[in-house]
């Protein structure tokens, strides 16, 4: 299942014998740590977070070196279940120990990515590792270079320089080794076009001859939850209901690394949510997904890490919480005058880390939104100014982005 966030840490703290925050290590009421505990001294630096449960599971299997038996869908061996839930602990804290880089292994791995289209680079010397079980995304705009970096990886076309390696193989030009590698991976492209005149059950009995193991039609049809629907006309389907037929199409094969490239664009609100649950189901799994998105808080909600894409390259990269706080603030002030202030006096607000201006729109990136905004406030009627909008917001990963280009995600 997917028991919640505060469900987890209210376990793990037991583990601990406490029941509030514990800071490095040591109880509240100042009793020493208990012995399982003391098996992986140096970990329990225990402090408030907001992990999703899907990323704790699987980062704790691999630090265990249980991910195997995770991948089969069977449980850990019942030694290691006190030692998973102090993993649990450490994960909280929002890193892993030098132990856990160890025992991850790598499923996907480029290295100085090049592709040129005519006077355009598409992508510029991109260097990449996904990692065995997590959820990986590349954010960034439309023209990023997304798309094609994710077609080279999956061997849809060449790239002009660097190296791609999937799963510990190679693309070696159609030969038989690349036959056994598109049997371990499953596909999502941006654009998928089903023949509409054919029902749901044999568009997934065509995909799954493709492949010579893999699920039954039934299993992929229950993961996606297209019951209702199995026997309905492709064309008669909804937008999302066609998008997770595409995501079921690159499941029946029970693949070991999946590629999403935006898989919700243009879904509703509610056909978002349902798909998001394929991946969480996928991911429960062990499996292993590489995920293209423009939405920040699909992003925030699915990926383990992520990589920040802009021109062909990578210019951020870590877990969305790391990437937030690289910020150094974490809360947002957007307001629209109705004259222009000076950068000069709004930088020099006390609480102010940084500012940013698109047109007649303001941004501040604050620490503390007591002190800011009633300065921000007194500013402006000191410059005869009059407010015209003002919103507030936590720091999410599109500010990230803004910070480092000065462009919103989804501007082109």
């Amino acid at each position: 299942g997917r028991p919640r966030t505060a469900a987890l840490r209210q376990k793990s703290f037991r583990v601990l014998g406490v029941r509030g925050f514990c800071p490095t290590g040591a109880a509240e009421d100042g009793r020493a740590p208990t012995e399982e505990l003391s098996c992986v001294r140096g970990w329990a630096s225990v402090r408030r977070g907001r992990p999703r449960t899907a990323a704790l599971r699987q980062k704790s299997f691999r630090v265990l070196g249980v991910w195997a038996s995770a991948r089969r869908g069977g449980p850990p061996p019942s030694f290691c279940l006190s030692l998973f839930e102090i993993c649990a602990i450490r994960v909280i804290c929002g890193s892993m120990s030098s132990l856990a880089s160890v025992t991850q292994r790598v499923s996907l791995r480029c290295a100085n990515l090049v592709k040129r289209f005519a006077d355009v680079t598409a992508v510029n010397g991109l260097d990449l590792e996904v990692y065995a079980g997590e959820c990986f995304g590349l954010l960034g705009p439309n023209g990023a270079g997304k798309t094609t970096t994710v077609e080279i990886l999956e061997g849809l076309q060449p790239a002009d320089e660097g190296t791609v390696e999937l799963l510990g193989q190679h693309w070696n030009s159609g030969g038989e080794s690349d036959r056994t590698l598109r049997e371990r991976i499953g596909v999502q492209l941006q654009e998928t076009q089903l023949a509409e005149k054919v029902t749901v059950l044999e568009t997934l009995r065509l995909f799954r001859s493709f492949y010579k193991r893999g699920h039954s039609v039934d299993e992929v049809i229950q993961t996606v939850a297209l019951e209702e629907k199995r026997n309905a006309r492709v064309g008669k389907l909804s937008g999302g209901q066609k998008q997770r037929l595409a995501v079921a199409c690159a499941l029946v094969s029970d693949p070991e690394l999946l590629f999403l490239d935006e898989p919700t664009t243009g879904l509703d609100p509610q056909a978002r949510l349902s798909l998001w649950d394929v991946v969480d189901k996928f991911r429960a799994g062990g499996g292993t997904i590489l995920l293209t998105t423009h939405y920040m808080e699909e992003a925030t909600r699915l990926c383990d890490r992520v990589a920040i894409m802009d021109h062909g390259k990578i210019i951020a990269l870590g877990t969305p919480l790391e990437l937030i706080e690289s910020l150094g603030a974490d809360q947002i002030i957007e307001f629209r005058v109705s004259k222009e202030i000076t950068d000069e006096s709004l930088r020099s607000l006390p609480a102010v880390s940084d500012l940013h201006k698109r047109e007649d729109d303001y941004s501040l990136t604050v620490s503390e939104m007591g002190i800011a905004l009633p300065a921000l406030l007194a500013e402006i009627e000191r410059q005869q100014s009059e407010l015209i909008s003002l919103t507030t917001h936590q720091a999410t990963l599109e500010d990230v982005f803004v910070s480092l280009t000065g462009r919103m995600l989804r501007e082109g």
